[in-house]
């Protein structure tokens, strides 16, 4: 039996993403969870990814590899550029939450909106996405929007005031093309989130979820 080692900085999205692998695969699969929330609030607290942070996912990766789980997943967007250091020091195959949202993004229009509650997840989600159009030779205009008080809510578990605080940030969004969930946090909004705008809403959960099981499954 195939096994999954998944890495997680939010409660709220450890108590799900488990059962979304489990329910896209054809084929039973173990999973292993770890969370570290300390990965998304202290970044956040500091303004940036520190060389202790880095390190600190270094051996939470290192930990996961130990499992002898065929392939890691981190689900927080926040740790992408870091993974992406990472990866070659790692035996095992490993997908960052934002891999496949951000190959998509790029080509959905040239003017795109990255929408967050952790400030933190602003530069790896922008550094991700100008990557992605350098690599497909396109010129993209990027936009940001932090909503600190719904990324409260979130460290809170008020997740009705969280979606109540980003569904109303979503009423003044206009002229973009395209609107990027910074987080996987946000992806459950992403319908309504389009309804409100009229504009196309991309989140990574889903994306993500595609990809690991061509992964898993072949």
């Amino acid at each position: 039996m195939k096994s999954i080692a998944l890495i997680h900085t939010v409660k709220s999205v450890a108590n799900s993403f488990d059962d979304k692998v489990r329910a896209v695969l054809e084929e039973e699969v173990k999973i292993y969870n770890l969370l570290d929330d300390y990965l998304a609030i202290h970044p956040n607290e500091v303004g940036e990814f520190t060389a202790t942070n880095k390190t600190r996912l270094f051996h939470d990766l290192k930990n996961a590899e130990l499992t002898g789980a065929d392939l890691i997943v981190v689900t927080c967007s926040t740790l992408t550029p870091i993974v992406e250091q990472i990866r070659p020091f790692l035996s095992v195959p490993v997908i960052a939450i934002d891999d496949a949202m951000g190959r998509k993004a790029v080509t959905t229009g040239e003017r795109i909106l990255i929408l967050a509650t952790a400030e933190s997840t602003i530069s790896p989600t922008l550094e991700k996405l100008k990557k992605e159009a350098r690599s497909i030779g396109k010129d993209i205009r990027f936009e940001t929007r932090v909503h600190g008080e719904a990324f409260k809510a979130l460290k809170e578990n008020d997740m009705e005031k969280h979606d109540a605080l980003l569904l109303s940030l979503a009423e003044s969004i206009t002229e973009v093309d395209c609107i990027v969930l910074a987080q996987a946090s946000m992806a459950h909004l992403e319908k309504k989130i389009e309804e409100i705008t009229g504009i196309r809403v991309l989140s990574s959960p889903d994306l993500c979820l595609e990809e690991i099981r061509s992964h898993i499954l072949g």
